[in-house]
């Protein structure tokens, strides 16, 4: 794992979805796509409160998703800071 080979704590538990969301495959606005994603995320403050989060993601369009929890991370968790990384493999052929 990336953090372990870092020395970072892994903390899969600090975000929750709390709520199921429709695909935002062929959602293309991105306001719309805030909208269905507001209050589908919960954080737990004792697990990120005045800590620095390095957030993954598997895929990167509008970047609503990353938005969205990273305001969770900040506003309800109370996390100092969150820096965002996507990482995708490509299809080939």
């Amino acid at each position: 794992m990336l953090g372990e080979g870092l020395g970072l704590s892994v903390v899969v538990s600090a975000v929750t979805k709390t709520r199921d969301t429709p695909q935002l495959k062929d959602v293309f606005d991105y306001n719309e796509r805030l909208s269905l994603l507001k209050g589908a995320f919960a954080v737990s403050p004792s697990e990120v409160r005045g800590r620095k989060i390095l957030l993954f993601d598997d895929l990167y369009r509008s970047g609503a998703t990353m938005n969205a929890v990273a305001s969770a991370l900040c506003d309800e968790g109370g996390a100092a800071e969150v820096y965002a990384l996507a990482l995708t493999r490509t299809r080939r052929g």
